[in-house]
């Protein structure tokens, strides 16, 4: 018996082409695309001294500063189109935190808002992490790195709120995954 064929997909109307999205029309439904990237990853790290690994930065979409786990995006580098998920989660972990994994593990992946973009994240666990630097991002980004005792964590996240920033609920999800290995 032979499997039945998935269902076309139809074509997209590309509403605004940018520099970094696409707006696109699928029949009814309009959404965004990001363009120049084969992937996004995102970190769950912990210190030797079970300290979770937070950045904070400014994102202009909401207007604040916003608390949040390392991540970054996968082949957005000339050069590096086919960038291994693997290998963009160790490279945005050392750049954003200053933190150098000794291993990278697959944890889960899944759209970050289905309704509105067609990305999909990659959680990784980064394993026996070497300090190398102060981290911060690179000359485009301005981070501050946390490294937050995990007792801790959801106090911080509360009085960060508290101040008026923005916590990515992610962040949660990585409490769930140390929780659960």
């Amino acid at each position: 018996m032979t499997e039945p064929a998935a269902p076309a997909i139809p074509a997209d109307e590309v509403l605004y082409d940018g520099r970094f999205l696409q707006a696109v029309r699928r029949e009814h439904w309009e959404f965004v695309r990001r363009k120049n990237t084969s992937g996004i990853v995102i970190l769950v790290a912990l210190t030797d001294a079970d300290e979770l690994l937070l950045v904070e930065q400014f994102r202009t979409p909401v207007g604040t500063r916003v608390i949040e786990l390392p991540a970054g995006l996968a082949g957005d580098i000339a050069g590096e189109e086919d960038e291994p998920l693997q290998r963009a989660a160790a490279r945005e972990l050392e750049e954003e935190t200053g933190f150098r994994p000794g291993r990278i593990v697959p944890l889960t992946h899944g759209p970050v808002s289905a309704g509105l973009t067609s990305e999909v994240v990659t959680f990784f666990r980064a394993l026996d992490l070497v300090r190398v630097s102060d981290g911060g991002g690179d000359e485009h980004e301005d981070i501050v790195v946390h490294r937050i005792p995990r007792p801790e964590v959801h106090a911080f996240l509360v009085a960060r709120q508290a101040e008026g920033l923005h916590v990515d609920p992610k962040v949660y999800a990585a409490l769930w995954f140390i929780a659960n290995p």
